[in-house]
């Protein structure tokens, strides 16, 4: 690959003869007229269709005379790029095909001066269970290409004793604080704050299973679980290979320095999951289904197995006082009706709530037909009463965003400019980060993918990005020192029946 910036007097050039072509170039990855961030990794891209050669340009439209020439794929380094992305880009492609030139319809690249979070951590996991131990936490420079790891699965087990790490989240983005939990050999929860690391046991005879899909009150030193009794089914026929389904769940409550733990919801016939805090600290968002057994026969297992497409999850709050740490009533917020929402996400200056909706079930990263939604949070507080599907000013699903596969897992920025969600929409079966702005008007701009050094890794690389958070920072701790702790005895929680007495 070579590149041209300014003035410079060898490399590629921008062909004298060509001909003009009514229509845009087919690339790779899809960064046509999509918004970016000032401060993100420059966009590389290539060709995505036949040609003996490409040269394409990026060029600063506010006439400065700024541009980048590069061919073969369009791979800026990283001073050339920050001396273009103060303006709109717009870019040029050709395309030679024996002799013959070919100059595309030009398009632009937006540069919004909203930043993003410097730094984006992930699991990093095959597309299948059956290989699940070969995978990482890993976290990303968004302003560069570099990557490192912050827990490798292989350091605690391997084959007969695996282990599986997930559920990594932080306290308000602070890569300080922060927790994930491993199951298998050497299970436990590791929760790390402020310098301080331990290994807590969360099991306890009050309470259905250690802690899972984590959410940190936004200061005090809090976090909130759902406990599942979860299992799988593999499909061969269904294009859903595989069904993630709990036979039990609830919420519960972890205060970090008492070691103490407590039920919030645990409604046998209501599976309570995937808790989310409001910002301020005072509601606390999760989702639930209702199920009544209805054949006394069967195991609630083998029940919930034949009837799992009737799991419809909707979505409730809890009141929360800091000060005395009691918890109100289950309230309704969102009733699905015929439709199933998941994974709740309240943007950090409280006004939006985003959400992934599918046709039934929680674990909608498995389900094709899951799409993102949105709902404007004061709109609902004017309307006084639960929305639904059909509340169009209030709730609506994210077309600018949803492509005709999975989008699930997604994070708010903490800025609220900028939303990370994990796509299918490329092959179907590995998910990848998409960054989307959204403007003032609660309208999202064209989604981008995570750009990296070179255009085609994605295309070659054999893993999935599950759990995209975004981070104030790197994670300084090395991912030996996680195993050392993994490898020691947890402390066991306290169960109480209130927090705090």
């Amino acid at each position: 690959m070579l590149t041209l910036m300014l003035l410079a007097a060898c490399g590629p050039q921008i062909p004298v003869s060509f001909t003009e072509v009514d229509r845009l170039p087919r690339i790779y990855p899809d960064y046509v007229d999509v918004t970016i961030p000032v401060n993100i990794a420059p966009l590389t891209f290539e060709l995505d269709e036949e040609a003996d050669e490409m040269i394409a340009r990026y060029a600063a439209t506010d006439g400065s005379a700024m541009e980048i020439i590069c061919a073969d794929k369009m791979q800026p380094n990283l001073d050339d790029w920050h001396t273009l992305v103060h303006s709109t880009i717009q870019v040029d492609v050709y395309a030679r095909h024996g002799d013959q030139w070919t100059h595309y319809k030009p398009f632009h690249i937006y540069v919004s001066p909203d930043s993003i979070d410097p730094y984006l951590s992930y699991r990093l996991i095959p597309p299948s269970y059956v290989s699940y131990e070969a995978l990482t936490i890993s976290q990303r420079c968004l302003e560069n290409y570099d990557e490192s790891v912050i827990y490798n699965n292989m350091l605690c087990g391997f084959e007969k004793e695996g282990q599986c790490i997930n559920c990594h989240s932080y306290q308000s983005y602070h890569p300080e604080r922060f927790q994930f939990h491993a199951r298998q050999k050497n299970g436990g929860t590791v929760i790390a704050y402020d310098g301080t690391i331990k290994k807590i046991n969360m099991k306890n005879d009050s309470i259905l299973s250690a802690g899972v899909y984590p959410a940190w009150h936004p200061w005090l030193k809090l976090i909130a679980y759902s406990t599942d009794k979860t299992h799988q089914s593999f499909h061969t026929t269904d294009a859903n290979k595989v069904e993630v389904y709990d036979e039990q769940s609830d919420l519960i409550a972890y205060d970090i320095d008492s070691g103490e733990v407590t039920n919030l919801e645990n409604d046998p016939a209501e599976f309570e999951v995937f808790p989310a805090w409001a910002p301020d600290g005072k509601t606390l968002y999760y989702c639930s289904a209702h199920f009544e057994r209805q054949d006394s026969a069967a195991s609630q297992s083998a029940e919930v197995v034949s009837r799992a497409q009737e799991l419809k999850y909707s979505i409730y709050k809890k009141s929360f006082n800091p000060d005395t740490r009691q918890f109100g009533q289950r309230e309704l917020v969102f009733a699905a009706d015929s439709l199933s929402a998941v994974l709740p996400r309240v943007s950090p200056d409280g006004r939006y709530l985003v959400f992934t909706v599918g046709s039934y079930g929680y674990f909608h990263i498995w389900h094709h037909d899951a799409d993102l939604w949105m709902m404007d949070l004061d709109s609902l507080k004017v309307n006084a009463k639960p929305a639904a599907p059909s509340d169009i000013s209030i709730v609506r699903p994210l077309k600018e965003l949803n492509s005709s596969d999975t989008e699930s897992y997604h994070t708010w920025s903490s800025n609220s400019r900028w939303l990370v969600f994990s796509s299918r929409r490329d092959d179907g079966v590995y998910t990848r980060p998409f960054f989307a702005h959204v403007n003032a008007d609660g309208k999202f701009d064209k989604p981008f993918e995570l750009p990296k050094a070179d255009p085609d890794f994605h295309r070659q690389f054999m893993k999935c990005y599950n759990i995209p958070e975004f981070m104030r920072g790197p994670v300084s701790i090395a991912p030996q020192t996680f195993a050392d702790v993994l490898k020691g005895e947890g402390k066991p929680v306290k169960y109480v029946r209130q927090l705090g007495q």
